[in-house]
């Protein structure tokens, strides 16, 4: 099944530790084996497992209100202000948006989701939204040699 989404946050419902479960019904006349051997049939009534999947953690802070608030008083350091940065949005707000530039620089970046929240959550975004998965590389990701032909 698709979870079940808070429309207060945007994310599946019941998520902690940045995992929610999901019920997953096995198709009808299915039969498995538990893990003490026991048959079981499934009618696709019942639930055989949940599912984990990832979800994110949200505090409040929409990422609509930061793009508008940026596209049209980032000028003022509102964006700034709005995503918890107290400083940059007075400085921006004395320099007019540091002439500017800056009010566009921030606008780029509240758009690609550089810059988020202050304190480090995620910004709400709808479900099915346009979302920022940002990866990493670390001495334990595996790197597969490149050949050439």
């Amino acid at each position: 099944d698709e979870p079940k989404i808070d429309n207060s946050t945007q994310e599946p419902m019941n998520c902690t530790n940045h995992t929610a479960y999901v019920q997953c019904l096995p198709a009808p006349n299915i039969t498995c084996k538990d893990h003490l051997g026991i048959e079981k049939v499934f009618t696709g009534l019942e639930v055989g497992f949940y599912k984990p999947i990832a979800c994110r953690n949200v505090n409040g802070y929409s990422y609509k209100v930061a793009v508008a608030l940026s596209l049209f008083l980032g000028w003022l350091g509102a964006d700034r202000f709005y995503l918890g940065y107290p400083a940059l949005g007075l400085l921006k707000f004395c320099t007019v948006g540091f002439c500017g530039i800056g009010s566009l620089i921030d606008f780029i970046l509240i758009s690609m989701q550089i810059v988020g929240p202050s304190d480090g959550s995620s910004y709400i975004i709808d479900y099915y939204g346009a979302r920022l998965t940002r990866l990493s590389i670390t001495n334990a990701t595996f790197r597969k040699m490149q050949t050439y032909p």
